[in-house]
Formats: C-alpha cells, sequence, structure tokens
C-alpha cells in the first residue's frame, strides 16, 4: 500500500496494489494547473484509492475535474472518465514515498517545452550551487 498527502496534511489517500500506469505528463493544462513543466501521475482503478479530506474540485476542461486541497494548494487528483473511465490519477509528488511509482512514459510529449529535449544535459548540482 502506498500512501500520500498534501503538503499541510488535511487531505490524505492511501492506494492499494500497483498502477495502471506512471507518467510525466507534459500536456499545457498540467503546466498550466501546476506551473511547472510537467507533472507526474499514477493512475489506479477508484476503487483502489481511499482519500480523507475534502478536496476542492476544479474542471479544468470539458472532460477532466482537477482535485487540489483548499488550505496549502497542493494539486492532487485528476478525474477523466472520458479518457479515463473509472480511474484516478494522483500526482506522484505527493506521495510519503515519492520513489514508489517512477515514471514509464512520458506522455502529450507534443506539448512539452521546446527545451525538454536537451534538459537531461543540464548540470546537476545535489545542492544548490555556490556560484564558484
Amino acid at each position: 500500500m502506498a500512501t500520500g498527502k498534501c503538503h499541510c496534511g488535511a487531505i490524505r489517500y492511501e492506494t492499494e496494489g500497483e498502477p495502471i500506469y506512471s507518467a510525466l505528463c507534459h500536456c499545457g493544462d498540467c503546466q498550466a494547473s501546476a506551473g511547472a513543466p510537467m507533472v507526474g501521475w499514477a493512475l489506479f482503478a477508484q476503487d483502489k484509492v481511499r482519500i480523507s479530506g475534502d478536496p476542492l474540485s476544479f474542471q479544468s476542461s470539458d472532460a477532466a475535474t482537477r482535485q487540489f486541497c483548499g488550505t496549502c494548494g497542493t494539486g492532487l487528483f485528476y478525474f477523466n472518465p472520458t479518457v479515463f473511465p473509472g480511474s484516478i490519477d494522483f500526482q506522484t509528488s505527493t506521495l510519503d514515498g515519492p520513489a514508489a511509482f517512477p515514471p514509464q512514459v512520458h506522455v502529450q510529449y507534443a506539448e512539452a517545452a521546446p527545451w525538454m529535449a536537451d534538459v537531461d544535459a543540464l548540470p546537476k548540482f545535489d545542492r544548490y550551487p555556490d556560484g564558484s
């Protein structure tokens, strides 16, 4: 079982089993809602996820609803009964152990930031560089 929560802990969830998939989504809707170039998601059957607390909902497109914590603003869940009937996506960075479901695929890559193809070549620092 995997567990997760929003930043303040007002909303918690737990899952059973393995996700249908775990993906990094690059769609414009995810970018706009997260303020980030991509969002990690794990998709589960709704009956495999239990939520405690009361997330707020925002209908981000005709078929999609996103849920988030009304206290701290953390994005949590995504429902799209047209594309994923009976399923719920949750943002993998909200897991108590974020390494539990590593991404298996990039999705909506047609909307990825144009620099994404070269991002792996950027320098990497364990912490903020000190400028020297």
